[in-house]
């Protein structure tokens, strides 16, 4: 297992010592590889999901490889559930610096399947899932003076593919929001980063609708797609700017991808 101190990967160093971090979907893929290395950065990181069991794991075995973690089980969908979320980053560690609004979701599949189903669970999850994290976290930004949201967006919205209108419309929904409040936070208090991946080796097509479009994506995922850590890398760059500098959006994609 990868230590956090472990230096064939990122070293040790305090770049984010000063930070604390709560991440939704963090039970694996972009969200644990994020928690993991802005833990061996120096933050201090909040890991959510649905699977408890799991992101408490992955808290103890932060903590016993130097860092410094906790965990709480968070359902998006539940606006209480992202109350909680904040309430445990400031209750132990007194601030939340950043959301990461990692959890999403893709029941893919063509419009004319009309699965209407796949496309509520994509609304509530990928966009409402995200309001309910500005709702529980900007207050305390707001009472900060200072707070980031990045969100965990694709590239599926800037080029729009068969099947994936409602996906993309979900994500390209959070752009705009992600766009709206930049807009209302003039006077430097809140930041915002949507970052987009392109193909990258996690589960996300074992939630995908179209068994044509999964395969597809489960191929493609296993010939060209980069580690999670990579989405990771791009999240800790945005984070790790000073205050006055905000990186609005970043593209992260394999070398090989059209």
């Amino acid at each position: 297992m990868l230590s956090l101190h472990d230096s064939r990967h990122d070293s040790f160093h305090d770049s984010l010592h000063d930070k604390t971090v709560a991440i939704t979907g963090a039970s694996g893929g972009i969200g644990e590889a994020t928690a993991r290395l802005l833990a061996r950065r120096g933050a201090a990181v909040v890991l959510s999901a649905r699977r408890a069991e799991r992101v408490d794991a992955i808290a103890r075995d932060i903590r016993e490889e130097g860092g410094r973690a906790v965990s709480c089980a968070v359902d998006v969908t539940e606006a209480e559930d992202l109350q909680r979320l904040v309430s445990t980053a400031v209750e132990a560690y007194g601030r939340l610096d950043v959301l990461v609004n990692n959890a999403g979701i893709a029941p893919i599949s063509p419009l004319a399947a009309l699965d209407t189903e796949g496309w509520t669970a994509m609304i509530d999850v990928n966009l409402r899932g995200m309001l309910n994290g500005v709702a529980a976290a900007l207050p305390v930004f707001r009472e900060q003076g200072s707070g980031h949201l990045v969100s965990i967006v694709s590239v599926a919205g800037l080029s729009v593919s068969p099947s994936m209108a409602v996906y993309a419309a979900t994500k390209n929904a959070v752009r705009t929001v992600h766009e709206g409040l930049r807009a209302e936070s003039t006077d430097g208090v809140v930041r915002t980063t949507a970052i987009s991946p392109g193909y990258v080796r996690t589960d996300l097509a074992d939630s995908m609708a179209d068994p044509h479009f999964r395969e597809r994506t489960r191929r493609n995922m296993d010939a060209m797609g980069i580690p999670p850590a990579a989405v990771a890398r791009a999240v800790a760059f945005a984070i790790e700017q000073p205050g006055d500098v905000e990186i609005g959006e970043i593209n992260v994609r394999p070398t090989a991808q059209g």
